[in-house]
This record gives C-alpha cells, structure tokens and sequence, in this order.
C-alpha cells in the first residue's frame, strides 16, 4: 500500500471524500509534482478506484461517456 488509510477500511462516506480530493488535486500534482510524488498520487488514487468499483460494480454509466456515445456526439472514432 502507498500511503493513507486502507481503502477497505473506509466507510463510503470517507471513501468518496478521499476520491474527491484526490482528482482535486491530480492535475497540479501532474505538472508540478517531482515524479516520486507523481508515483505515489498515482499509487493511491488506483487503491481508491480499485475499491470504489469494487463496491459499485453496477455503477450508473452516463451514455455519453462510452465509446458509442462519444461517436454519436462527434467524438473521436474507434
């Protein structure tokens, strides 16, 4: 485990607090973070990700963040 508590042991609530702040903080931490921290941001923020869709399998995808969807509303082709 990088750093921070276990996901496993975060409530919801928590978990999606953690998941926030983390994508919050992503881009500054991307152009401006020497690359251990980059290494470790990117570290933690799979452990959350991993655990939230471990949770929510059946998350609500939004149409137009698929591939298709992207297409039907001009997007890149794949």
């Amino acid at each position: 485990m990088s750093n921070g508590v276990d996901p496993g042991q975060l409530d919801d609530q928590q978990l999606a607090k953690e998941l926030e702040a983390i994508h919050r903080t992503r881009h500054t931490t991307f152009l401006h973070g020497s690359d251990d921290a980059l290494q470790t941001h990117d570290e933690r923020m799979a452990e959350l990700e991993t655990e939230y869709l471990r949770r929510h399998p059946r998350r609500s995808i939004a149409p137009g963040r698929t591939r298709s969807g992207a297409r039907e509303r001009g997007g890149t082709e794949s």
